[in-house]
């Protein structure tokens, strides 16, 4: 049975020009290019129902995807790890809806909720308080029950053990090798998002000095295509947004 639309939900409003990321609320009402929407007239709706503005525009109500709230409502302060660097976590790790992540640091939370939509539970550390801050309120608007966020630098110790992954966002991300090796369950994943290639060797020589296997570092480069009758690259795309390195505890 189609999910009924409430007060408080979030909603994509979806057409085939343009597309909104609202809150439904009764009295609230969208001002927009093509008209005024009404969105309590949404409450009661299903997903995938039709909303009209005053001038007759028609817009699809569809519950929003991950990737929607972090494109659209989730506020970034520090730079954040891309949708197209958070997949090939999940493809090369393969965590999934049973898995314990920890991770470090949290920044705008944008790695955070997207691996939060696919697995069991997450924690995460952020040392500064107004990323914390920040944090904790794009995770609260996303409705994601799943994430606990703490307000502490990694290096000080990790707290929870035997888990999936370990993934770190953060600089002098080799100094928590050794504390990521010891939370760790055997075959668990230990990652590390760089920016710069001096990271990814020094992650990878600390790597060495524990049982790791299957270290490999990788360059995640979309390029999009303009399709249409001479069919060209588009000459902008999000190429290099840094070095993903993996590796795998063996015991």
């Amino acid at each position: 049975m189609p999910e009924k639309i409430k007060q408080n939900d979030l909603a994509l409003l979806l057409s085939e020009e343009r597309s909104f990321l609202v809150k439904i609320e009764k009295n609230k009402k969208l001002h927009t290019d093509f008209g005024i929407i009404d969105l309590s007239k949404a409450i009661g709706k299903s997903y995938g129902s039709i909303i009209k503005t005053h001038k007759g525009k028609e817009f699809v109500l569809v519950k929003p995807s991950i990737v929607d709230f972090l494109n659209k409502k989730a506020r970034m302060m520090p730079q954040a790890v891309r949708p197209k660097d958070s997949a090939l976590i999940l493809a090369f790790t393969g965590i999934n809806k049973n898995s314990i992540v920890v991770e470090a640091g949290t920044g705008s939370a944008w790695l955070t909720l997207f691996l939060a939509n696919y697995v069991k539970k997450i924690y995460s550390y952020e040392k500064r308080k107004d990323f914390f801050e920040n944090a904790k309120k794009n995770i609260k608007a996303s409705g994601m029950k799943n994430i606990v966020l703490k307000n502490k630098d990694i290096r000080e110790g990790i707290d929870e053990k035997n888990v999936d992954a370990v993934i770190l966002d953060m600089q002098n991300a080799e100094t928590v090798v050794n504390l990521a090796y010891k939370a760790l369950k055997p075959g668990g994943f230990f990652v590390v998002y760089s920016p710069y290639i001096e990271q990814v060797k020094a992650v990878v020589e600390e790597i060495k000095k524990y049982n790791f296997a299957q270290v490999l570092t990788v360059e995640n480069i979309l390029r999009p295509w303009d399709v249409r009758g001479h069919t060209l690259p588009k000459r902008q795309g999000l190429l290099h947004t840094g070095f993903l390195t993996f590796a795998r505890k063996v015991f």
